[in-house]
Formats: C-alpha cells, sequence, structure tokens
C-alpha cells in the first residue's frame, strides 16, 4: 500500500517514526505508563483556567487567584478537604497571632476540634 506524500496519513506516519524511541519507552521500563492521562488528568485545570486568569481584573487580583489556589492544591496534596481548610483558616485568621501564622499552612494545618 502506498500512501502520498504531504496527505494527514503520511504525516502522521513520520510523526510516530521520529519518535520511535520514545514511544516505545514503556516496554524497557515496567514501572513507564503507556501513556500520560494521569498528568494530563492533573494539569487539565490549570489549562482551563490559563483563559479565564486573563480576566482576574489586575496584576494584584490575579496574585491573589494564585495565592488562594495554590492554598487549594496545597491542602488537596496534603490530604484535607480544601472546603473545610480554607473555612476553618479563613476563621481562625483575624484572631490567630503573627508569630503562629504558619500553623495554618497546609502541611501544619490541624483543624479546630467542634
Amino acid at each position: 500500500m502506498k500512501i502520498t506524500d504531504g496527505s494527514a496519513t503520511a504525516r502522521a506516519l513520520d510523526y510516530t517514526l521520529k519518535r520511535w524511541t520514545a514511544l516505545t519507552r514503556y516496554i524497557d521500563d515496567g514501572q513507564l505508563p503507556i501513556d500520560n492521562n494521569w498528568i494530563e488528568n492533573q494539569i487539565r485545570p490549570i489549562a482551563i483556567g490559563r483563559s479565564n486568569w486573563l480576566f482576574a481584573g489586575s496584576l494584584r487580583a490575579g496574585k491573589r487567584a494564585a495565592a488562594v489556589m495554590s492554598l487549594i492544591q496545597s491542602a488537596k496534596m496534603n490530604g484535607h478537604d480544601p472546603y473545610a481548610y480554607m473555612k476553618d483558616v479563613l476563621t481562625r485568621l483575624p484572631t490567630q497571632k503573627n508569630n503562629q501564622i504558619e500553623e495554618l499552612l497546609p502541611h501544619r494545618w490541624q483543624p479546630t476540634s467542634q
């Protein structure tokens, strides 16, 4: 079977052949995943939000939004429910002593007993 040079199929085959070593690397190392779906799912919210962040209102507002999103992601990475974390931190923040502010960071946070 012959494929016309420059056709979409020919370009797809060229793309694959030029990257053959990288595409088949998972065969040599059983710890490598066959696809990158997991990482793509992890970065999807960032990719989707990127265009929305253009409308944060100002540079200052964008920096604030980035700080809040970082706290939420850090809370998730530390096994916390982001809503419970943010609610508790925002409740405690006005009365928290300045020298104890680090206790509210996600990796040190302990929920208040209710």
